[in-house]
């Protein structure tokens, strides 16, 4: 014991603007994860999982942390313990872009598969972390301190657990390699295909959010990879976890700006342009201004306007309307369209006009499009609701 606690003795503490910059994304990391993780929605998948993710990164980040600055000698029981997490990164961050592109709900039963490389891997080192301190140190200083002296081990003691351990980077630049492939191919997929979910209304901001993840996760794994040409250990990692404190600053910068926090709505007594006075909107309110003002029927009616005259932001409205209805902006605005058209079809004051033309009165821009949203929420075209509600009639 007297020469593990000497061993321990030499190794030095280390703090500088480094360890301080590694630090503060540590710590910011870990809050942003959280407040993502306990204020997201449940039905907001593609977040938690985003949350989940940034927290797998923070405590790699406080691993790497430990063992720069030189304090993990007080804690080597914690040396290698976040190495599973590391092969949650890659599917992580791949299962988010999927998520927000694919709008489609991330569970263990479905996607259970992603998690088996980390999982295996724990498998595979449960023996490495039920060994001693002395092995665990001595893990510790052939990554960050080479020259000074090991502690003297017995040699009965086997490690079964090394074939693998070796070819952990190895394990890493693949998953992260694959993971990128998959990315980048959804991400192209819905930017020029546009087979998204309600491609028609998505901002482009959520494909830059997902492109600049992606654009993130490239950079992350070119750095990556060139530290593991340079470094045979861990010694570079801090190199990685700069990186990472700048991505989760910017990250903290853009979902700030994007809050509603800075809205003179928030803080407003009263919306401006539309006469309410709660400070949260909900759907009934929407309703009754978009009937009241016949909002509708103007053919170039957009979700931004809306949230102008309602003085809230497009992506506020745009979620009410979304959560609350299932539908997008076009499809809510659409159901108003349609209930009018179906009125003026079989209303005689507006015999004179054609079927197109009842279309364009009531805010649709074309044909095409008026046929196709009846056709979506009526299940017949025009011409054929007009002859079974004359049908109906005569019966």
């Amino acid at each position: 014991m007297d020469t593990v606690q000497y061993v321990i003795d030499q190794i030095p503490i280390r703090h500088n603007a480094v360890s301080y910059f590694i630090f503060l994304g540590v710590f910011t990391g870990i809050l942003l994860s959280l407040v993502i993780l306990f204020r997201t929605s449940k039905k907001a998948t593609s977040f938690k999982v985003f949350g989940w993710s940034l927290l797998f990164q923070s405590l790699l980040a406080a691993d790497v942390f430990l063992c720069y600055t030189g304090l993990m000698k007080y804690v080597p029981h914690l040396n290698d313990s976040t190495e599973p997490l590391v092969l949650l990164l890659a599917p992580s961050i791949y299962m988010f872009v999927y998520s927000l592109l694919e709008r489609q709900t991330i569970t263990l039963k479905k996607h259970w598969f992603h998690l088996l490389p980390a999982v295996g891997y724990f498998v595979t080192q449960v023996p490495y972390y039920l060994q001693s301190k002395a092995i665990k140190i001595n893990a510790y200083l052939g990554a960050y301190h080479d020259h000074l002296d090991r502690i003297p081990i017995p040699n009965d003691i086997t490690y079964p657990y090394l074939w693998i351990k070796d070819e952990f980077r190895w394990l890493i630049l693949s998953s992260f390699l694959c993971y990128i492939l998959l990315s980048i191919r959804l991400v192209l997929k819905h930017l020029y295909a546009r087979k998204t979910t309600n491609a028609e209304n998505i901002k482009l901001n959520k494909y830059n959010f997902s492109r600049n993840t992606i654009i993130g996760f490239l950079a992350t794994f070119i750095l990556i990879f060139i530290v593991f040409l340079n470094f045979e250990d861990d010694g570079g990692d801090h190199y990685i976890f700069i990186f990472h404190t700048v991505l989760v600053i910017t990250t903290c910068f853009v979902l700030l700006s994007e809050s509603r926090f800075f809205e003179s709505s928030w803080i407003a007594d009263k919306y401006e342009t539309s006469g309410l006075t709660s400070h949260t909107l909900s759907i009934d309110d929407i309703r009754k201004y978009v009937e009241k003002e016949k909002f509708y029927i103007s053919a170039s009616a957009s979700l931004k306007d809306l949230a102008n005259s309602m003085g809230a932001s497009a992506n506020y409205i745009s979620q009410i309307i979304n959560t609350s209805t299932g539908l997008n902006f076009n499809d809510f605005i659409n159901t108003y369209r349609v209930e009018l058209s179906k009125k003026r079809l079989l209303d005689d004051r507006y015999k004179h006009l054609t079927i197109e033309a009842i279309g364009n009165s009531v805010g649709f821009k074309s044909r095409s499009a008026f046929y196709n949203a009846f056709k979506k929420h009526v299940h017949m075209s025009p011409k054929a609701f007009i002859n079974d509600q004359n049908i109906s009639i005569s019966k």
